[in-house]
């Protein structure tokens, strides 16, 4: 579960750092920085609905 929690307190910094450096990015480069982040976080849901199942 210590893994877990350092996965998403990773997510969550991520985050907040995209947030600050994403206002000096181009549009397009805003685009694909969503697009990624879109991925990142849909793949990070995937890998945490696993974990959760096999700790089961």
């Amino acid at each position: 579960m210590k893994s877990l929690k350092g996965v998403t307190t990773g997510a969550v910094i991520g985050a907040v750092t995209g947030m600050i450096i994403a206002p000096q990015l181009s549009k397009s480069a805003r685009k694909k920085f969503r697009k990624s982040s879109r991925m990142i976080r849909d793949t990070a849901e995937d890998i945490i609905d696993s974990m959760k199942m096999w700790s089961k």
